[in-house]
């Protein structure tokens, strides 16, 4: 079912070998959602001079604290800096090649680790879930003041944990670019067309079951 977000959209100026382009990339579900879900999305044209300032800075992980977590463990921790700052590039030279292209515009870096034991030397229930719990209330919290988070697999966790003295009992797992919207007109063309490709997702009739599995609900 279709109908109640707008669809890509683009209104393009015209500069270099691409168009600077405003995109809509809000998400086309088949029910309203809250805007801050349904406008979530994970660009990589992001401004090289956008500046997030220290109060929207702190939201950012006072949002992440107050992420839900089993029996209020508390497992996620995050090692965060803006650009210009030391700390900053570190991050980012943990990145694979193809993300450090484009995330060294992004205002904000940060790298998302969970804790993988309790203070009993216990393997810690659910800790990558209540990572991934923190990291989606970050990245809400960024799109509730305009920013735009880009969740990142591609890079070097072991690389992380060295640079920055992770001790064994926690698992780097995620990096996470921080930023405003940008230009595309400087991006590569396999990037562009990246930003530019309509957001899918699989129906629920092939997620949600009830009776029985492959039963869709919906």
């Amino acid at each position: 079912m279709r109908g109640w977000s707008s669809r890509l959209q683009a209104r393009p100026l015209a500069v270099g070998r691409f168009s600077v382009t405003e995109l809509d990339k809000t998400a086309d579900t088949s029910v309203p959602l809250h805007p801050l879900l349904a406008k979530r999305w994970s660009p990589r044209a992001l401004d090289p001079a956008a500046r997030i300032d220290d109060e929207q800075f702190t939201a950012l992980f006072e949002a992440a604290r107050w992420a839900p977590s089993w029996g209020n463990t508390q497992p996620a921790r995050f090692i965060a800096a803006r650009r210009g700052e030391s700390t900053f590039d570190r991050i980012h030279g943990t990145l694979s090649r193809g993300n450090k292209g484009w995330a060294g515009d992004a205002a904000a870096l940060a790298i998302g680790v969970a804790q993988s034991v309790n203070s009993d030397g216990e393997p810690m229930p659910y800790g990558e879930y209540g990572l991934a719990l923190a990291a989606q209330n970050l990245v809400l919290q960024a799109v509730a003041v305009g920013l735009h988070a880009h969740q990142m697999a591609g890079f070097d966790r072991d690389a992380a944990r060295v640079e920055f003295s992770v001790p064994d009992d926690f698992e780097p797992m995620v990096a996470i670019a921080i930023g405003d919207l940008g230009n595309l007109d400087d991006m590569p063309e396999r990037l562009v067309e990246k930003e530019l490709r309509p957001r899918a997702r699989k129906p629920l009739t092939d997620l949600v079951f009830t009776e029985s599995w492959g039963k869709p609900l919906f």
